[in-house]
């Protein structure tokens, strides 16, 4: 269902009514120095920051196959046959050759779009809650 106008009006002012800014604002003081105190940029800390937030307005969820991808990599790391761990082989073995090769191509495509997500996120939440 697209959104109209009036109803992200709404929501915006639910938002400010609800101290969000000023949550996200504390937040960010928050963040800023936690990676100030481990050395990290803070100008890359504050656009991974700003990502998030704009993820969590727009209600976005990470999907199914990242929470995959992130759990693998929790465990075990980057290892060398993680495009094998994460076929469906089920509906890989259901496909042509031709179809295998396209299958297997958008599953990298998407592993590595889940990786650099996963090493964004490690870096500013995981790493700093070790």
């Amino acid at each position: 269902m697209e959104k109209t106008l009036k109803m992200l009006a709404k929501e915006a002012k639910q938002r400010m009514k609800k101290g969000f800014w000023q949550k996200c604002e504390e937040e960010l003081d928050s963040k800023r120095e936690k990676a100030r105190n481990m050395g990290m940029s803070e100008s890359r800390m504050e656009r991974y920051f700003q990502e998030k937030v704009g993820e969590t307005i727009k209600g976005d969820t990470p999907d199914e196959f990242y929470l995959k991808v992130r759990d693998l990599l929790l465990k075990e790391g980057e290892v060398s046959d993680a495009i094998g761990r994460l076929t469906d082989v089920e509906y890989y073995n259901s496909l042509g050759y031709s179809e295998r090769q396209r299958y297997t191509l958008e599953l990298s495509e998407k592993y590595l779009r889940a990786l650099e997500r996963f090493k964004k996120e490690y870096e500013f939440e995981l790493r700093g809650k070790k």
